[in-house]
């Protein structure tokens, strides 16, 4: 997506969600940065989790992340957007 990101992610023992997430945002924000030669700030603060319960939430959360670029207008079907993992399973 052109203004957020969406990530299934399972933190590895010992690592918590919110130092993956500063991770994550630190070392794209300097890499963009860099490409867009600006130095303000890149990402909002906050970031906003949720907890999957089961498999069915799993499933409904991976195809909302799906057709989000679907949904937006930005493509007409998953596969079709490049940086999603539906575009990967095409191949």
């Amino acid at each position: 997506m052109p203004n957020h990101v969406h990530l299934l992610i399972t933190p590895c023992a010992g690592k918590s969600l919110t130092t993956i997430i500063q991770s994550i945002k630190g070392a794209t924000a300097r890499e963009d940065n860099i490409f867009l030669k600006r130095t303000e700030a890149f990402w909002m603060r906050d970031y906003f989790d949720r907890y999957i319960r089961d498999h069915e939430h799993f499933v409904k959360a991976f195809n909302y992340i799906e057709n989000n670029p679907v949904k937006a207008g930005l493509c007409e079907k998953p596969s079709d957007w490049k940086h999603s993992s539906a575009s990967e399973r095409e191949l």
